[in-house]
């Protein structure tokens, strides 16, 4: 893999883990994580055995007596027997701000008197002008005032959590559940931190800078429109002034569960359907606290961290290897991502998961589809330079083809007939020039192939470069006087370099035949070079086809012919070039090439070389 396609395939997935991280992000990730917390709470209900809460339900029969206009009256007729219960605290779910009936105030506020550890409800009101607190008649009984806000999700409209404090105007109050849980432990005050609040010795999580949002592990009710915490109803409460059995050494919640009357019912996890009453709510929320059964957010720096170990490993596995190899633990890690959020939840994590999801199946995606193309472009690529090869072979087979010919026909005549002497030493001066001629293209393309296969050293031995290209040039004139082109070289003064002279008689004479093999009759091909610093720079210049800068980034490599040069009719395996770039590198130098399409090319060759000092 190049350079360049590595850069590509890390750019891929640097942008696969960005998208698939915004996306899980984004309002869609969001409800998506939502939906999958709530399925979790399904698959793994929490422990509902010695519930320390009950609920005194203040329901349709309860409000028949009056209706909500007596609902101070019900409360101080209940009172004396939930304290004649023995409880541990009672929580009032009713925000008792406004002036009632004097004669009705008044009970209420003896009945409360005598209520122990007592917690009444307040909460900002929605002009946000202040705090809705119970009047002081009834405030003074109280052991503590909490807030009864909550915190439904602004996508869906489900209750998922509650912030434990509420602060408006330099007074904080904490929440109803919470201060139900500090009076019935008999913990002294609050111990907080930025990350956390402490009580009776419980670590509740809850960072400050998210009003201390915690999430409630909610009982699940059977059936879903049945209550999730025990409930007795208010009218049977008042019945029984002796007090309830249900009702001693529990947390007693009491608020509005009536379908017509409850305004802060909401939408949880389990309601499929069915709100769930607000008091159910706050005893639901005490219930976690009282079983320190948390649900602790990870953090997103862990999420990130998270994303970007599945990215890299998506990238690495299909970088590695292939097939079932790379798809098997592909699928392994897929799997991993579907568990993992749930044996996160078992441990009383919450770990989102869509970006993980998108992240996961996005990079793996991606790395497997930019594998297959990387397979395929290969895959082009070889059955290519297979093809090009084969070319190659037939061209040197043809090549050689003729000089056998001459050679196989000669000793033919030879053998056959009685020949006059003269034409006898003629052909065989022809029969000997023909097997040189055929030794040396057999020697040269040997060679050059086991150079580039890194199986034969280079010689070193200074020679002339002059003697190079007069020697190049005398054996070119014959074919460019066929095309009627005319070849010159200008004067070279004597540059020595050290190397193979063959081996650069061969690069020389591919350029030149090159230049005359694609340029039209009547132009001129030209060889000129000198020294610039410490290397010399013979450069072959045609009047030729040229080339664009596109065809030019493929001209060395092997087998490669330009459109251009393949619709000249001209004969050609593409390896002259690589092998001329083959020979000067090993010199230490290089090819640069300059061509304009239809203007002709200038190849010239860098090499280092000196210039011999007089007397040397």
């Amino acid at each position: 893999m190049t350079n360049r396609a590595k850069a590509g395939y890390v750019a891929m997935l640097a942008v696969c883990f960005a998208v698939a991280i915004a996306a899980g992000w984004t309002r869609l990730g969001a409800q998506f994580d939502a939906d999958v917390y709530d399925f979790l709470f399904g698959l793994h209900p929490p422990r509902s055995e010695k519930l320390s809460s009950v609920v005194v339900g203040i329901d349709e029969e309860s409000l028949a007596d009056g209706g909500v206009g007596a609902l101070r009256r019900l409360l101080a007729e209940a009172l004396p027997a939930i304290v004649a219960s023995n409880p541990k605290a009672i929580v009032v779910d009713v925000i008792l701000a406004d002036r009632g009936n004097p004669e009705e105030d008044r009970a209420l506020a003896e009945a409360f008197a005598k209520a122990p550890n007592l917690v009444l409800a307040t909460g900002l009101r929605r002009s946000g002008a202040g705090w809705d607190d119970p009047r002081p008649e009834f405030a003074r009984s109280a052991a503590a005032i909490a807030h009864v806000h909550s915190d439904p999700d602004p996508y869906d409209n489900v209750l998922r959590q509650i912030p434990l404090e509420k602060a408006f105007e330099r007074r904080r109050v904490w929440a109803l559940a919470l201060e139900a849980f500090r009076l019935a432990s008999g913990a002294g005050p609050v111990v907080e931190d930025t990350k956390g609040i402490e009580v009776d010795g419980i670590r509740i999580p809850g960072r400050r800078d998210d009003a201390r949002s915690m999430r409630i592990h909610y009982l699940r009710p059977d059936p879903p429109s049945a209550p999730s915490i025990p409930e007795v109803p208010l009218a049977r409460v008042r019945k029984s002034p002796g007090g309830l059995e249900e009702l001693r050494g529990k947390v007693v919640f009491i608020g509005i569960t009536a379908d017509s009357a409850a305004q802060d019912r909401h939408m949880t996890p389990y309601s499929f359907g069915h709100a769930m009453p607000g008091v159910q709510i706050h005893a639901n929320a005490y219930e976690t606290i009282a079983r320190q059964d948390f649900l602790r957010p990870v953090s997103n720096l862990a999420v990130v961290a998270a994303c970007a170990f599945l990215t890299l490993a998506a990238g690495w596995l299909f970088w590695r290897y292939s097939g079932w190899r790379a798809f098997g633990p592909a699928i392994a890690l897929l799997g991993a991502v579907h568990l993992a959020p749930y044996l996160a939840f078992r441990a009383g994590w919450v770990f989102p998961y869509a970006p993980p999801f998108s992240t996961a199946w996005l990079s793996i995606v991606s790395a497997a589809t930019a594998q297959y193309f990387l397979v395929r472009g290969r895959l082009g690529q070889t059955e290519a330079e297979k093809e090009r090869y084969q070319r190659a072979i037939h061209f040197v087979a043809h090549e050689m083809r003729t000089p056998l010919t001459a050679i196989q026909g000669s000793s033919e005549l030879m053998g056959r007939y009685k020949l006059p002497e003269e034409k006898r030493g003629e052909m065989a001066r022809m029969i000997n020039a023909e097997s040189k001629r055929l030794a040396r293209l057999i020697q040269t393309f040997l060679d050059v192939e086991r150079l580039t296969a890194g199986q034969m050293a280079l010689k070193r031995e200074p020679f002339d470069l002059r003697d190079v290209v007069d020697v190049c040039l005398d054996r070119v004139r014959s074919l460019a006087e066929r095309k009627k082109i005319a070849v010159a070289g200008e004067p070279l003064e004597a540059v020595i370099v050290e190397g193979d002279q063959e081996l650069m008689e061969y690069a020389v004479y591919n350029l030149l035949t090159n230049a005359i093999k694609y340029s039209p009759t009547g132009t001129a091909v030209t060889i000129s070079g000198g020294m610039k610093g410490a290397a010399c720079h013979l450069a072959v210049r045609d009047q030729g086809i040229g080339m664009d800068e596109q065809e030019m980034k493929g001209l060395f490599r092997k087998f490669y012919r330009t459109k251009k040069a393949e619709q000249s009719g001209e004969k050609g395996t593409g390896i002259g070039l690589s092998l001329v770039q083959q020979i000067v590198s090993h010199h230490g130098g290089r090819v640069e090439v300059a061509s304009t399409p239809g203007a002709g090319s200038c190849f010239t060759i860098v090499i280092p070389a000196s210039v011999p000092q007089p007397g040397s």
